[in-house]
């Protein structure tokens, strides 16, 4: 297998191969042939250099298809768990426009993303993936660069939208609406980027959780998913360990008038050691970052005996490595879906239920 960045299905090209393995190569275009069907051209004057959108010369049903594909393929070849139909995706309402957060990095005067393949620039003043307000905003920043050089986060929400730095001591907030509750979120503290998906999404997770009297959600964040389980369950228990998001998640709590829900503001893998967090659930609801569970958690929560687990990915590799770690530990694999938070990019977000196979 032969991987050519920048290249679309159909397409014949002469490429020059430029790092080999046992298994795989890497390969770089040096010339198109003749363009395949999917192929269509890139909108963004940056693309090929920002290092931010890598697909944007596919058309968007096939960047579809190809997502529901990594997902299959990552948890046959890593899992060893084999679909039994294809794997359904939702697709972003829209292929542009949906970003509500982003990063930018400001250097020397200018401001852009990370340049393909390198830490260097690459200066822009507009994206195409960003919403309105967003987009706005880089304008805005990058028309009046900040003095000091370091990075900035770009976030929507409640029809406002803020630029600040990283390193900002004081910032302000920017409320995310998710059904009839409004979300505080500060500078720093993730949420789920695409804001046209938010309700789809966070819907999809709480069916999948069901109701009943204990939810044990890890890496809880400032509430997206919090205080819907909350209004599910008798009693919920709720893992974070940024104190940014702690604090927005128990100020979220308040303004919902929700008391059923215990915080624990500690790392996953020390809340574990806790009692009332190694208490069996009816279900773990957990939505780790890329690098996907901590050493050990997987084998911790197979000793629990939970009866269902709902795990939300950012990465299907290590949601596929996590899964095997899972499925050892006696869980089967009852469902599998994806959703195109990411357009324009082969990243893709993956809700997988897991239900406990050995009979306790």
């Amino acid at each position: 297998m032969v991987f050519v960045p920048l290249t679309a299905p159909g397409d014949r090209v002469r490429a020059r191969i430029v790092r080999s393995r046992a298994r795989f190569a890497h390969a770089r275009l040096e010339q198109l042939l003749t363009a395949g069907a999917d192929r269509v051209e890139p909108i963004c004057p940056a693309f090929g250099h920002c290092g931010g959108c890598a697909w944007q010369h596919v058309a968007y049903p096939a960047q579809l298809r190809a997502k529901a594909q990594i997902v299959a393929d990552a948890l046959g070849r890593l899992a060893g768990v084999t679909c039994s139909a294809p794997v359904s995706i939702t697709p972003s309402p829209a292929p542009f426009g949906y970003r509500s957060r982003a990063r930018v990095h400001c250097a020397e005067g200018r401001v852009g993303y990370r340049s393909r393949r390198s830490h260097e620039l690459c200066a822009v003043s507009s994206c195409p993936v960003l919403s309105a307000p967003l987009d706005r905003a880089l304008g805005e920043l990058a028309a009046h660069p900040p003095e000091r050089d370091g990075e900035w986060e770009l976030a929507a929400g409640g029809g406002a939208a803020r630029a600040v730095a990283l390193a900002a001591d004081q910032a302000p907030c920017v409320t995310l609406q998710l059904g009839d509750d409004a979300l505080r979120i500060s500078p720093g503290v993730f949420f789920q980027a695409n804001a046209l998906l938010h309700e789809a999404l966070a819907g999809a997770v709480l069916r999948a959780a069901g109701a009943g009297r204990r939810a044990l959600e890890l890496f809880a964040g400032a509430g997206f998913l919090t205080l819907g389980l909350a209004r599910r369950f008798t009693r919920v228990t709720a893992v974070e360990s940024d104190a940014a998001a702690v604090a927005d998640l128990a100020h979220n709590l308040r303004c919902a008038g929700i008391d059923n829900v215990e915080i624990f503001a500690q790392r996953v893998e020390a809340a574990l050691e806790a009692d009332e967090v190694r208490a069996r659930a009816d279900v773990v609801v957990l939505d780790p970052p890329r690098s996907g569970l901590p050493r050990g958690v997987a084998a911790a929560l197979a000793r629990a005996g939970h009866p269902r687990i709902v795990y939300l990915s950012c990465d299907a590799a290590t949601l596929a490595r996590d899964v095997k770690a899972l499925a050892a530990g006696g869980y089967a694999l009852a469902q599998v879906e994806a959703f195109d938070l990411f357009p324009q990019t082969p990243h893709v977000e993956t809700l997988a239920v897991l239900s406990h196979s050995v009979g306790r």
